[in-house]
């Protein structure tokens, strides 16, 4: 069977429903997970999302402006932790050593060659490597506050070479912009969890089993 290239949206701690979906997509041993980050925060099984991406060579993922705070706290930086980022540091701290080295291994950008993958977007007209960390994490809108969900989404605007794959702003259904596609649908707001397959353009999902946090 042909391998595939399967994009997931933000998980967050959601294990079961992931889970679910590798059962939906017949998810086969040649096959590759790819996250668009935030694998933990606000569900119920940020442990069990880790310990998924750390063992099986076959999931990656970018790192999501949640993954990153704790990243950060880690390392030693002066972080301001939302409560949901508290209590997964609660969760993961007695295992702070064996996380952080993984942790602090994901990049910003996957590279899929037609795609790219980003948590939560790009700067239109704005070269890849010159993108900041807090766009490519935090970004939304076009205004002076990147994190406003009012104005013109970046995604209206970006026209990029290549076909961004990004997360981090919930919807009922994928976002789409001229070549950008939002694949965070909520799960662990007991909405759903969605997957892009690159080679097909399938988009697939299953419902969350229950609703964990709210917006």
């Amino acid at each position: 069977m042909a391998s595939r290239t399967i994009v997931v949206g933000d998980i967050h701690g959601c294990y079961d429903e992931l889970m679910d979906l590798l059962v939906q997509v017949d998810f086969g041993a040649n096959d590759r997970i790819v996250s668009v980050g935030d694998l933990i925060t606000k569900g119920p099984k940020n442990r069990e999302v880790l310990e998924l991406f750390m063992s099986d060579s076959r999931f990656t993922t970018v790192i999501g402006n949640h993954d990153l705070a704790l990243r950060r706290l880690w390392n030693g930086e002066d972080v301001d932790l939302k409560a949901a980022q508290k209590e997964a540091q609660r969760e993961l701290k007695d295992d702070k050593d064996r996380f952080l080295p993984f942790l602090n291994s994901l990049p910003f950008v996957i590279d899929l060659g037609s795609h790219l993958v980003v948590h939560a977007g790009v700067r239109p007209n704005v070269e890849q490597e010159s993108q900041t960390t807090e766009d490519l994490t935090q970004i939304r809108t076009l205004g002076e506050d990147r994190e406003s969900k009012e104005g013109t989404p970046w995604y209206d605007v970006y026209n990029g070479d290549k076909v961004v794959l990004f997360g981090h702003w919930p919807a009922p259904e994928p976002r789409r912009g001229l070549k950008a596609l939002g694949l965070d649908t909520g799960c662990v707001y007991g909405h759903h969890l969605t997957v892009y397959t690159l080679e097909t353009g399938e988009l697939s999902s299953v419902p969350a089993r229950d609703t964990y946090s709210s917006p």
